[in-house]
């Protein structure tokens, strides 16, 4: 599509090992594309140099724009910013640890000419830990069996948007996102890219056990009533056994009293499973309504301190 836009959206947190080698890769993979090209980096709250090479490369280069938010809103949030802003036909989100290689891009628009609204990049290997492939494994299969949508296994938000997409992807405006759901719930003509996934270059995750958890609890609560099935499961089998267990008790009075030993053992054990039981409907119930709270006081999704762009700074917006 000669005379298109395409813009590459990177969420940016401590990578100052990494944008100096992301920046010339991506200039590298998209040096002789017939698109004008749009490079918005989303400063998501970094405690490094970050922003400071981001506006070096800023005033060297008019393509370059520089989202700086006012902290640290999360990887999903960054890449909610950036789509707000892009302008182009397309819109290609990736990882700035280049474990994304930019040259896969070219694969993306190359799918996206032949028709495709949405082009994801799906890992055919991956240069991991054997802790993090096995838990990613783990979430993608019970994602696949909860969701109430197809998500695509071995897949992250390395993907093309057609600027279609954008626009629906722009409506949802729920806090606890999961980009990836979005997209596979939205619909359009989609297909995949197989690719390597690289190591990172430099630097640590921005992904530990802990945000990884919460990124997995979004993609099947934001996309899944599944839990709350289990609790009414869990509730008639819980139920169930109780009763068994009061028919044995009427049982042994009536008929067998001198077998019946005075003592605690099994009231504990009935207590505690009971107890153990109502909490863990309770946390998953509160997982929902702590979601339904925070969407109700309808804040911002997230605060912008500056935009650099074209040599000019926009201050303080919220969206």
């Amino acid at each position: 599509m000669r005379g298109a836009s395409v813009s590459y959206i990177f969420p940016i947190y401590n990578e100052t090992g990494n944008i100096p080698l992301l920046y010339q890769r991506v200039c590298e993979a998209t040096a002789d594309l017939p698109y004008d090209i749009e490079l918005l980096f989303v400063n998501d709250g970094s405690a490094d140099a970050s922003l400071a090479l981001l506006l070096d490369l800023q005033e060297h280069d008019d393509r370059v724009t520089v989202i700086d938010f006012a902290r640290n809103y999360g990887h999903q949030l960054a890449v909610t910013a950036g789509l707000d802003a892009a302008t182009g036909d397309a819109v290609i989100v990736m990882d700035s640890d280049l474990q994304d290689p930019p040259a896969v891009s070219r694969e993306l628009l190359e799918r996206w000419e032949d028709g495709y609204d949405v082009v994801y990049a799906q890992r055919r290997t991956r240069q991991d830990t054997a802790f993090k492939k096995a838990t990613a494994a783990i979430f993608y299969k019970v994602l696949q069996k909860v969701s109430e949508i197809d998500i695509p296994p071995n897949t992250g938000d390395f993907r093309l948007l057609d600027r279609r997409v954008v626009e629906e992807i722009k409506k949802f405006r729920e806090h606890d996102r999961f980009i990836r759901g979005m997209v596979s719930y939205i619909g359009f003509k989609q297909t995949a890219v197989q690719f390597d996934r690289d190591e990172r270059f430099a630097g640590v995750t921005g992904y530990p056990l802990r945000k990884m958890l919460k990124l997995a609890a979004d993609g099947i609560l934001g996309f899944s009533t599944f839990p709350l099935t289990v609790i009414s499961r869990m509730g008639f089998a819980a139920a169930g056994l109780s009763l068994l267990g009061v028919i044995y008790a009427l049982y042994m009075k009536l008929f067998v009293p001198e077998a019946v030993i005075e003592g605690w053992t099994f009231i504990v054990i009935a207590v505690l499973f009971m107890g153990g039981l109502q909490l863990i409907m309770l946390g998953i119930l509160g997982g929902y309504v702590g979601r339904i709270y925070k969407q109700v006081q309808n804040r911002p999704l997230y605060g912008v301190r500056n935009v650099y762009a074209s040599h000019k700074v926009s201050r303080g917006t919220k969206n």
